[in-house]
């Protein structure tokens, strides 16, 4: 967390610092669904819902940078209820 530095199997990973935000909430929530409400609250610190897909954009980007090229998908959609981080 100090250095900002992502790396999956020993590629490092280029994030803007909204995209490590977000990575970082999904992280420290590992395993468990992360809803657009807690997403928007604690990254974004919105307290109401502004009806933009700004959560799909960057969650489409972050899911590109961090599952493009390897086998395993992490970074998984719940379908109805947001988002989930899986080791």
């Amino acid at each position: 967390l100090i250095a900002r530095t992502v790396h999956r199997t020993g590629k490092e990973i280029d994030l803007q610092p909204r995209e490590f935000q977000l990575l970082e909430f999904l992280m420290r929530h590992a395993g468990q669904s992360v809803t657009r409400t807690m997403l928007l609250e604690k990254v974004w610190e919105y307290h109401f819902d502004p009806q933009t897909n700004v959560i799909d954009v960057h969650i489409s980007r972050l899911r590109a940078k961090i599952d493009k090229g390897f086998d395993h998908a992490m970074l998984q959609t719940v379908r109805g209820a947001g988002y989930r981080l899986e080791p």
